[in-house]
């Protein structure tokens, strides 16, 4: 009988450990007699195993299956090797080194009666000669991390072992250097809620499907942990340094079966893991007041929410630490932690812990203006495709969208809790609302959608008729969106929509299952994942559009159009829902995947447009309203 995909998988056996070396550097790298140096990669199947392998010249997809057969014992017919939102056919010369790889079913119904086998004897041909901690990357940003390795290997052979953290949802682990002291938390990816090793009994999915939150992918959190210290430009939140890395150690919990249960004797087993140094600190924020967090603190932590677009900002992933040398008595330091439900694959509803405190309603400094505006969204995107190549493309384009608004947004003078305002979502009448954030994206898709049907029936008129000169219909309703004229269309917009269109319609995410007891089988998911081929052209062109948006020229344009844009926003605060269920029932209104990088760039362009009105309106609201009460919970991992 097929099981449904709420219902837990079988895990099988991961892979023993064959070298013992603990050196952390990798002995495949150099050029080796004149021949080009090997590439590695990490393979990780669905339900967890992961084999570290050397790529010849001449590898492909089925030789990399085979070689996961024969070590692994797993079931390679019917599947598919993925990386990141790419479903590689056959060829591997894209992957650059140290890459992590997914093998992931293609059955309409996964059985949960996979068998768990060790290994063969064949199994010591397809030998894993990685060493006990391993850096996926090589960026000259995880040299901290390096050092935290070396030490963490160097405790590990003189027997200092590990400790299990009980708090959270998901596993994670204390690894220690020499003196027992702690320095890293070690989060294993498939030991996170609902994926299949999780120790806390939260099992039933496997990797790669949508989790605690439906845009965020089982197995996914720590490539966002990695994203939010990449993106913390000189360490302006103090976001720990992070890396993904691939960690073999007995003390990882590994399930024997569906229900769940920790096999009794421990194996030595690989996993994929994010790998963040371990800050001392004296307490979280939900053990103190926040009257005594500076507001520079909280205001900068603000500002990478923002960008993150985090969903996930509680007290409790908030350290503080004492500063008590001379002449700092009684003040503090914040430092901001797990970011693994960051950078979501849809637009749904944040949560800013620090939207009710009064540090966010404190207008921004001269120096975060700065930082602020200085902020690059598109080279911060291509900044994570080099680093984190299997990040998807829909989580950059929330980065992108959510830059932009910040930007747009501190440059009017709007404060920290008015910007979290507008990105969060309310509860009227216990009906989810979108955002005014939300509103403003779903007016953009709404605009060029009636541009796009315009041009159509003007084409299909066309070819009955010679005289229509479409150049002339178009223009005096729709800005001409070419390479040369992007950001710069003085066009104002009526809001309403044609035809009595309902800007609250709902959109399904792809992401999202269609029902719970089916998979998308290998054509559907190479379809709704594959990363569209980028034209060289179209990051120059983003670029392009967005410096031709200055806010201040923007105003300018608004101020002076014919028709003064109008934007229906809620002026009162409603409740905020309730996010106590393991997996609450979220909303999607907005797609951003779906669009190809032509549609992208005049949607950023529309987005612009209609910010302004919809700014107005927000800092006209009185302050009172920003003291309602906003009530809501968190998912604390």
């Amino acid at each position: 009988m097929s099981p449904k995909l709420n219902t837990p998988v079988q895990t099988q056996m991961v892979v023993p450990l064959f070298r013992s070396s603990h050196s952390g550097d990798y002995e495949g790298n150099g050029r080796v007699d004149g021949k080009p140096p090997k590439r590695r990669v990490f393979v990780q199947t669905e339900t967890g195993c992961v084999l570290g392998m050397e790529l010849d010249r001449g590898d492909n997809v089925h030789t990399v299956k085979r070689r996961l057969q024969l070590s692994l014992n797993v079931p390679t017919d019917e599947s598919s090797l993925t990386f990141g939102d790419m479903i590689l056919n056959n060829d591997l010369s894209s992957i650059r080194n140290d890459s992590p790889l997914l093998l992931t079913r293609n059955l309409m119904h996964r059985s949960s009666s996979t068998p768990c086998l060790s290994p063969t004897g064949k199994a010591l041909q397809q030998r894993d000669k990685s060493g006990v901690i391993e850096i996926l990357g090589r960026s000259k940003l995880f040299a901290r991390t390096n050092e935290l390795v070396k030490d963490i290997v160097k405790a590990i052979k003189y027997g200092v072992e590990p400790i299990p953290v009980n708090s959270g949802l998901g596993g994670a682990y204390y690894f220690s250097n020499l003196k027992g002291e702690s320095i890293a938390i070690v989060k294993p990816t498939d030991e996170e809620p609902f994926a299949p090793n999780n120790p806390k009994g939260l099992v039933g999915k496997a990797l790669g499907l949508p989790g605690m939150k439906h845009s965020v992918r089982v197995g996914e959190t720590g490539y966002r942990e990695v994203a939010a210290y990449l993106l913390d430009h000189d360490h302006f939140a103090k976001v720990p340094p992070t890396a993904l890395v691939k960690i073999t150690h007995s003390i990882f919990n590994v399930n024997d079966s569906v229900n769940g249960n920790k096999l009794k004797n421990k194996t030595v087993v690989s996993k994929i893991a994010s790998l963040q140094q371990f800050i001392p600190h004296d307490y979280d924020a939900s053990d103190h007041g926040s009257s005594s967090f500076p507001v520079s603190a909280v205001h900068r932590i603000g500002i990478l929410d923002i960008r993150l677009f985090n969903t996930d900002r509680h007290a409790g992933n908030l350290l503080v630490k004492k500063l008590d040398s001379v002449g700092k008595f009684g003040q503090v330091e914040l430092i901001p932690i797990d970011h693994g439900l960051s950078l979501p694959e849809s637009l749904e509803d944040p949560y800013f812990e620090w939207i009710h405190w009064p540090q966010a309603s404190i207008p921004f400094s001269e120096e975060e203006l700065e930082y602020i505006s200085n902020l690059d969204p598109v080279r911060e995107s291509e900044m994570l495709r080099t680093e984190l190549p299997m990040i998807r493309e829909a989580c950059l384009r929330v980065l992108v969208l959510c830059t932009i608004f910040l930007k747009e947004a501190a440059a009017f003078g709007l404060c920290l809790a008015d910007i979290g305002g507008m990105m969060s979502r309310e509860f009227q009448d216990h009906v989810e609302e979108p955002s005014e954030l939300e509103l403003i994206c779903l007016e953009a898709r709404k605009i060029i959608a009636d541009r796009e049907i315009l041009f159509t029936e003007s084409r299909d008129r066309g070819r009955y008729s010679r005289d229509l000169d479409f150049e002339d219909a178009v223009v005096a309703t729709t800005p001409i969106l070419s390479q040369e004229s992007l950001g710069e269309s003085s066009f104002q917009y009526e809001l309403k929509g044609i035809n009595g269109w309902n800007p609250l319609f709902k959109l399904d995410e792809s992401i999202e299952e269609a029902t719970v007891d089916e998979v998308p089988t290998s054509e559907v998911l190479t379809k709704a994942h594959q990363r569209p081929n980028r034209d060289p052209s179209t990051i120059s062109r983003l670029s392009l559009s967005l410096k031709k948006f200055g806010f201040s020229e923007k105003c300018q344009r608004s101020r002076s159009g014919k028709h003064e844009a109008t934007y229906p926003l809620d002026s009162t605060f409603g409740v905020r829902k309730s996010a106590k269920e393991l997996l609450p029932q979220t909303t999607s209104f907005v797609k951003l995947a779906d669009m190809n990088e032509d549609e992208w760039i005049m949607f950023l362009d529309t987005f612009v447009e209609l910010l302004f009105p919809a700014l107005v309106d927000r800092k006209s609201l009185s302050i009172s309203s920003r003291w309602n009460q906003r009530l809501g919970a968190s998912c604390q991992f």
